[in-house]
């Protein structure tokens, strides 16, 4: 199944590096492609089971799912999640 997500707090190129290497990590999940410009992620997931861990894995690293909660504690994540997708 394919799915695209609008989410939250992506910013730079860094934020798709580590968007797209912690998705790509999970299992089930497969082909991740992040749109910087429209602050998309698509991916092809296994299972129901597979896109809840993908969505719960994408908040843990601060880019929730638009139209969910976007604390400051999450929007502090995806700076640090920004700055290591920079990095490597």
């Amino acid at each position: 199944m394919k799915t695209t997500l609008k989410i939250q707090n992506l910013k730079c190129e860094g934020c798709t590096t580590t968007i797209a290497k912690k998705l790509s990590a999970l299992h089930g999940i497969h082909y991740v492609k992040v749109n910087l410009g429209t602050s998309e992620v698509t991916f092809d997931y296994d299972s129901e089971l597979n896109l809840l861990d993908a969505k719960e894995t994408l908040k843990i690293i601060g880019y929730p799912e638009s139209g969910t909660e976007n604390p400051w504690s999450t929007k502090a994540r995806s700076y640090m999640s920004c700055a290591m997708g920079k990095m490597g």
